[in-house]
């Protein structure tokens, strides 16, 4: 097995609830720890600002293509690390999220092609098992090559991930799941201050203003942290490596929670381990079943796929394969919802029909008409425009998915009746109804769920200015303003960037009446490095 790094060499399901938020602090108190605020980064407010504006009221027809899978295509790049030679993947999209997964892996040494949704990742140059910290903390799937770095040379150092802000996502389960691999790990932490000073509409003292380095003393840090001018923020990585000193071990291990992500991590981990590994209660997801797919081509032995268990057996060597990833069945069901909002039939491919099957299920039981015209494209009319409201509680698969939520609730405020949605995932995935009711919707919300009033009980969506602040809720804030009398502004689109490719010029080409506009920033902030005396 993989000896320490050196350079120079479909069954009975029940909806399980995630663990209480509180209750991971008493059992894993650095498990509060992965998702703490990233630390601002030189010349970020210099970032170009771009805008969705959107004329609501159009109908869209005719056909739109469904991008690779972003969640699939994530995990399989951190997959490529198992794998020796050089691995060629196709149906890559063309997103921010993957072009930061691309540069975590060319950080450690990998090297990359990218052409036109294929992609060419070599990996026997790997020279480094420390990954960008920066890059790491910007999205989740980049702390999931903490489990091919471990598997393969025995040892890795991970930053902590990022991610869209919508409630905890504590690594716990990643770390015992190592460590019932035989890893060593351990959650190391640097606290550091970042300051700014804002100088925009004041004057500046110059000392201040024109330094990059200023020396002041405790007190004067304190004092800095009371005006709201500087904070304090922990730094932290994983250190994980091989107990034994050479790779991995069989072990079995259960998830408390069918978490999609360690689920991956794990998986990658147990391939290269030595002997047989069994998960249970891993996540079932299509995505998690792609991984699976892709890893089994490269020489992997896993047993269980799609199923509630994983029996693993370990393998010293994987090889690169060819490989093509699945369509993004989150995309399909934000064009499906575009479709229902607007009252209107699209047809699309390549999808997955059994990927889908909660939504459509859904949206047929209260008057859309969704046909399979191929094995792989659906259309979907929901043409006349009476839709009854309907509840939702989202859950892993093959539950509602959580990545939906957003969207299917914007629908839902242009229905008949009222209707209840219950985010049983991420406990903080409620952001995008106050910007929703800045469209006239009206919701009321209480912890994790929602109550939605429809057309007749009061909402009437009109256009507003709004700003996404995570990638499924802008997602939803794109849909009622297409549905929306007027104009819509939304601030903040580069999180919907992360997720969906050319989304405006999709929809524009079914007919949406929506453009992209893009500003240069002025900002005058200053970031200095403070040093305590």
């Amino acid at each position: 097995m993989a000896a320490i790094f050196n350079p120079s060499n479909n069954l009975s399901y029940s909806n399980p609830q995630k663990p209480h938020f509180h209750s991971l602090r008493r059992a894993f108190p650095l498990a509060l720890f992965s998702h703490l605020e990233k630390p601002q980064t030189p010349n970020q407010t210099s970032i170009p600002d771009h805008k969705l504006v959107v004329v609501g009221g159009s109908k869209l027809s005719g056909h739109v293509d469904i991008s690779g899978s972003k969640n699939s295509a994530l995990a399989v790049l951190a997959g490529t690390l198992c794998c020796s030679g050089t691995s060629k993947l196709h149906n890559i999209p063309n997103l921010s999220d993957i072009r930061t997964m691309v540069s975590i892996l060319k950080s450690l040494g990998a090297r990359i092609e990218a052409s036109n949704g294929e992609m060419t990742i070599e990996t026997d140059g790997i020279r480094s098992v420390e990954p960008c910290s920066d890059e790491v903390g910007t999205i989740r799937g980049g702390f999931f090559v903490v489990g091919p770095l471990l598997a393969r040379f025995g040892e890795a150092i991970v930053a902590l991930p990022g991610g869209c802000d919508i409630g905890a996502r504590p690594i716990d389960l990643y770390i015992r799941g190592l460590r019932a691999l035989g890893a060593v790990v351990e959650l190391k932490f640097i606290q550091f201050l970042n300051a700014r000073f804002h100088t925009i509409g004041r004057s500046v003292d110059a000392k201040h203003d024109n330094l990059d380095l200023w020396t002041i003393n405790t007190s004067s840090i304190w004092k800095l942290i009371h005006l709201g001018q500087a904070v304090l923020q922990w730094n932290g990585k994983v250190h994980a490596h091989a107990a034994n000193g050479k790779g991995l071990i069989g072990g079995r291990f259960h998830l408390d929670y069918p978490s999609v992500g360690a689920t991956e991590t794990l998986m990658m981990a147990a391939c290269m381990a030595d002997g047989v590994t069994v998960l249970s209660n891993v996540a079932q997801e299509p995505e998690v079943a792609d991984l699976a797919r892709f890893l089994t081509d490269s020489g992997a032995h896993v047993e269980g796929v799609g199923s509630r268990k994983l029996i693993i057996n370990g393998r010293n060597w994987l090889h690169g394969p060819e490989y093509t990833i699945i369509p993004d069945r989150i995309e399909a069901g934000t064009f499906m919802l575009a479709a229902a909002i607007t009252r209107s039939c699209i047809s699309m491919s390549p999808v997955i029909p059994c990927h889908l099957s909660c939504l459509t299920d859904k949206l047929s039981a209260v008057g859309c008409k969704i046909s399979h015209c191929t094995h792989d494209t659906l259309e979907i009319s929901a043409v006349p425009a009476n839709i009854q409201g309907f509840d939702v509680k989202t859950g892993p698969f093959p539950w509602f998915p959580t990545d939906l939520q957003p969207q299917i609730m914007a629908l839902l405020t242009t229905c008949n009746g009222s209707s209840i949605v219950e985010e049983s995932v991420f406990e903080e995935r409620m952001g995008h109804v106050r910007e929703l009711q800045k469209f006239g919707a009206r919701i009321q919300v209480c912890g994790s769920t929602a109550l939605v009033f429809g057309k007749e009980q009061g909402s009437a969506l009109y256009g507003s200015h709004v700003a996404a602040t995570d990638l499924r809720g802008g997602a939803s804030l794109v849909l009622a303003g297409l549905a929306a009398e007027g104009m819509t502004e939304i601030n903040g689109i580069s999180h919907v960037d992360r997720g969906y490719e050319n989304l405006e010029i999709k929809l524009q080409f079914l007919g949406a009446d929506i453009k992209r506009l893009i500003h240069l920033p002025v900002s005058y902030d200053k970031k200095i490095t403070l040093r305590a005396s």
